[in-house]
């Protein structure tokens, strides 16, 4: 009894206000920053990562998520995705164009003003946001003039939601204006909120500062003690990335019409068909994604056309030569340079060489399959038919005898009366019999 009177009295001590060996609530948990990078062209996969990002920054309480930002631009409707996320994000979105050096061109500039806080790093620049067609072919003047319309009252209001400079963000679409840092934080007003050098100084300088976000709503960023969090692209996204690259992907196709060919010209290979055949689907899925000109990819499928047909027709090598121009005039418009999009097209250092290895492949290999196809067969009941050999025995029509052919000794019959060490030819192969007929004489 005393003893259950003392472990009564010492827990109502534990719990007594003030007593010491009272459980102490735990230390507040440290703020925390999530961040991205993103280095390449903007389009479904990048977009996919950012708009990951935030997800993860909202499930899990981060105050802040930040964006280092490096980018020729990209696909509009990947861009509209990114920012519709950034606007409904509950942490405020920082978008940082770093390190010194770095640019935020086209739909990069789209992203930098529709942050919660834009801020460049020195010696980087932003802009240059003027719309062109996804196929890389020129817009007619009237569908350019609309499609930058829509382009610029889409910054317009972006950049006044946010309180920054309207008309500078209209002639960055319509002008094609681009910014250096420090111009655009001497605008009046700002298109950028402030300079830092990394991400360190970024947050330092963010500490305390209140954000107004896109709905009107005003929030305070404590960046005190602040744990970084970086969030990096999952295998997937990386592996889509590398394909999204526009030599990547001009070597995937030209890698799938060679092995789909192959397995044409020698079906039951299996192994060139089943390469081939991916290196296609993961062509076209990167096709879909970087602005392709149409005429290009058309000029590379006839250009095979024509090297199928040069080892079929008799051309005197005018369908080859009109193949191979034809592959590498295609191969250099697929992915061509456009204006505003800097970096989405294939280098001719490899384009011209994979283009005319490829023409050199088509035409080596497809006459060594069409030779192999001509020669007469070697094996099997086929390779028996026209082989020569002597009889070892009497033939007639209606008494079998024995021939040796192709050192082996055969039952046989014969369509005339043989005598014995005569030179036979074999016409049939019914069974383990030959029909045999008399060889002509040389």
């Amino acid at each position: 009894m005393a003893r259950r009177h003392i472990l009564l009295l010492a827990a109502i001590a534990l719990a007594a206000p003030g007593v010491p060996g009272r459980a102490q609530s735990p230390p507040a948990d440290r703020p925390v920053a999530v961040v991205a990078e993103l280095d390449g062209i903007i389009h479904p996969v990048s977009a996919e990562y950012l708009t990951e990002t935030i997800t993860h920054a909202d499930t899990t309480g981060a105050d802040v998520v930040v964006f280092v930002l490096r980018t020729p631009g990209g696909l509009l409707d990947s861009t509209r995705a990114i920012v519709s996320r950034m606007i409904t994000s509950r942490a405020p979105v920082v978008v940082f164009v770093g390190p010194s050096g770095a640019r935020a061109a086209s739909a990069g500039f789209i992203i930098t003003i529709a942050a919660d806080v834009a801020v460049m790093a020195p010696g980087t620049h932003i802009g240059a946001a003027h719309p062109v067609s996804g196929s890389g072919q020129a817009m007619d003047e009237t569908t350019a003039q609309k499609a930058a319309s829509d382009t610029a009252a889409y910054a317009r209001s972006l950049a006044q939601a946010r309180g920054r400079n309207v008309p500078l963000a209209a002639d960055a679409v319509l002008e094609s204006r681009a910014f250096t840092d420090r111009e655009a934080l001497e605008a009046s007003p700002p298109l950028v909120d402030f300079a830092a050098r990394d991400v360190d100084d970024l947050l330092r300088q963010l500490d305390g500062r209140t954000i107004r976000r896109f709905d009107g709503r005003t929030t305070t960023v404590d960046t005190t003690n602040i744990e970084v969090v970086r969030i990096d692209m999952t295998r997937r996204q990386r592996f889509l990335s590398a394909i999204a690259h526009p030599q990547v992907a001009y070597l995937l196709l030209t890698l799938g019409a060679l092995g789909l060919t192959i397995e044409l010209w020698n079906p039951g290979a299996i192994v060139p068909g089943v390469v081939g055949g991916l290196s296609l689907l993961l062509a076209f899925f990167a096709l879909q994604i970087l602005p392709v000109n149409t005429t290009g990819l058309l000029l590379i499928l006839f250009g095979i056309a024509l090297l199928i047909l040069e080892l079929k027709v008799p051309s005197f090598g005018v369908l080859g030569i009109g193949g191979t121009v034809s592959l590498l005039v295609g191969s250099i418009m697929l992915t061509r340079e456009i204006p505003g999009l800097p970096g989405l097209t294939a280098s001719l250092t490899v384009v011209v060489p994979v283009a005319l290895g490829l023409a050199g492949i088509f035409l080596f290999l497809g006459r060594l399959a069409l030779k192999s196809q001509a020669r007469r067969p070697t094996t099997g009941v086929e390779g028996m038919v026209g082989e020569e050999g002597r009889a070892r025995t009497a033939l007639a029509p209606d008494a079998p005898g024995q021939v040796d052919v192709h050192g082996e000794t055969w039952r046989a019959y014969s369509r005339a009366p043989l005598p014995a060490g005569a030179r036979v030819r074999v016409v049939e192969v019914n069974g383990l019999t030959l029909i045999v007929e008399p060889a002509p004489s040389i």
